[in-house]
């Protein structure tokens, strides 16, 4: 399986936090390839510097630790976060959203938000 971890699924997995099982099963999946998008890592320190979010200082080597790929943005990806029915206000999911239907990864995600577009998603 490919999967693009929502950014609050990435912030649960990194501290431990429960989630659900077929979920986890295929996160740990050594078959599966995970994927956390630069979109990601830009909402988590926005919201860190705010005060909003705590978050671990070494995100890239927790990404290395668990074996998570870095998604870069593409110019392709913003164009059809642009181009999405308005059903998601926010420019970091939105550009999730994007990312999976360009690449054609499955986002775990427990926003039901998401679940509305036509990605496929894993409820986690």
């Amino acid at each position: 399986m490919r999967i693009l971890l929502d950014t609050h699924i990435l912030l649960w997995w990194l501290a431990a936090e429960p989630l659900r099982d077929d979920a986890r099963e295929a996160i740990s999946n050594p078959r599966s390839t995970v994927f956390v998008s630069a979109a990601s890592a830009w909402e988590i320190s926005i919201k860190r510097s705010l005060g909003k979010l705590k978050a671990p200082d070494d995100l890239e080597k927790q990404l290395r630790r668990h074996r998570f790929m870095p998604l870069s943005v593409t110019i392709r990806d913003g164009l059809l976060a642009g181009a999405l029915v308005d059903l998601h206000p926010d420019p970091f999911d939105r550009i999730l959203v994007a990312q999976a239907l360009n690449e054609s990864l499955t986002v775990a995600t427990r926003d039901e938000r998401i679940h509305a577009h036509r990605v496929q998603t894993l409820a986690a």
